[in-house]
This record gives structure tokens, C-alpha cells and sequence, in this order.
């Protein structure tokens, strides 16, 4: 029989190592998530090394979900609703910045912003925004957060949307 140099209590030891950096990925995620004034925002759990990296993984720039969004609606992401007139006055995010996707100054429009503030675009299904996504990214923007599924994704989850 074999004797091993690995003692049950170094097990454990090992596991607890391993537990306590994902228990403290998923409670700042949670954290995240929730919202809210008396809850600590992603900037601030961003404070700890472990905190940034799960911040960063919540908000990856690109498609997020409307839950994501909302989340980064929270924390003050400038909202651009890239649906029509009519469209917005349908229901819309609170806060949210209208600007035609179809009108002939779009780009114009696009060009004026801040490319290293970040951004949360939608539109009624995803198409509209994908492809205003590309044109940010052309444009040099760094951080920009699509909503899979635009609007009706979003209605669909149940998050507010205003007349």
C-alpha cells in the first residue's frame, strides 16, 4: 500500500482555497445584478482583484442580456434607443436617448458621442442595433453593450419600460 503525502486536512485546505474565490465571484455578481441604491454598484465591487474580474465578466462589451443592461442602466450607462419615433413612444428605457436609426443624420448623430464613454443600444429586435453596433465600432468607441433581442427581449423579462 501506498502512503500519500497528502494529508485530509491539506485536502480540505486545497478545497477551501478553491470555494472562497468562486463564493466571492458569485456574491459580487449577485451583488451586481440586484441593483439599487442601497446595494453596491459594479464600480465599487470592482475595488478587490477578484471583484474586477467578475465586474469585467458581467459587462463584457457586446451582446448582453437585458437583465445585464438594466444593470448597467443602474450605474449610469448612457442609453441610446435606436428605434423610431413611434416605436419609442410605445415604451422605451427611462433615461434613454432617441436616435432614428433610419434617419439620414444617424451617423452624424453617432460620431457626436463620446467614443470612450460606454453606451447601452437597443432597438425593437436586434437588427437595427447590431449594425449600429458595428458603425461604433468603427468609429473607435470602446465600450458599447448591445441587448439581445432589443425591445422585445426586454419587455419579454419584464423590465420597465416607460410611454
Amino acid at each position: 500500500m501506498r502512503s500519500s503525502s497528502r494529508t485530509p486536512s491539506s485536502r480540505r485546505h486545497r478545497i477551501r482555497a478553491a470555494v472562497v474565490p468562486v463564493a466571492a465571484v458569485v456574491g459580487v455578481l449577485s451583488l451586481a445584478a440586484c441593483g439599487g441604491d442601497d446595494e453596491p454598484t459594479v464600480e465599487a465591487a470592482a475595488e478587490t482583484p477578484a471583484a474586477q474580474s467578475a465586474a469585467e465578466f458581467a459587462v463584457e462589451p457586446g451582446l448582453v442580456t437585458p437583465q445585464q443592461a438594466l444593470t448597467l442602466v443602474e450605474n449610469g450607462v448612457t442609453v441610446i434607443d435606436l428605434r423610431t419615433p413611434e416605436e419609442y413612444a410605445e415604451g422605451h428605457l427611462a433615461g434613454s436617448t432617441l436616435i432614428d436609426f433610419y434617419e439620414p443624420d444617424f451617423g452624424d448623430r453617432l460620431s457626436a458621442l463620446d467614443p470612450e464613454q460606454p453606451y447601452v443600444i437597443y432597438c425593437r429586435s436586434g437588427n437595427r442595433s447590431a449594425q449600429a453596433y458595428d458603425t461604433m465600432a468603427e468609429l473607435g468607441f470602446d465600450a458599447v453593450y448591445d441587448v439581445d433581442g432589443g425591445v422585445l427581449a426586454m419587455a419579454a423579462a419584464g423590465l420597465p419600460l416607460v410611454d
